[in-house]
């Protein structure tokens, strides 16, 4: 899997947080960021479906 470095605003991490833990939604910071960004991408290709945006794979 690759590493990637990314700049996150300290307030922006701290709501980050708040959702990482044992007991929480997500195990570890990297999980939660995963786990955004693939809603995200999902998000935009049903916006791009609607528009019909999208290419015939």
């Amino acid at each position: 899997m690759t590493k990637i470095s990314v700049e996150v605003p300290d307030e922006l991490l701290a709501d980050l947080d708040e959702h990482v833990g044992e007991t929480k939604k997500f195990v570890n910071r990297s999980d939660a960021i995963r786990a955004s960004i693939r809603k995200t991408l999902d998000l935009l290709d049903d916006i791009d479906e609607r528009h019909g945006r999208l290419e015939d794979e």
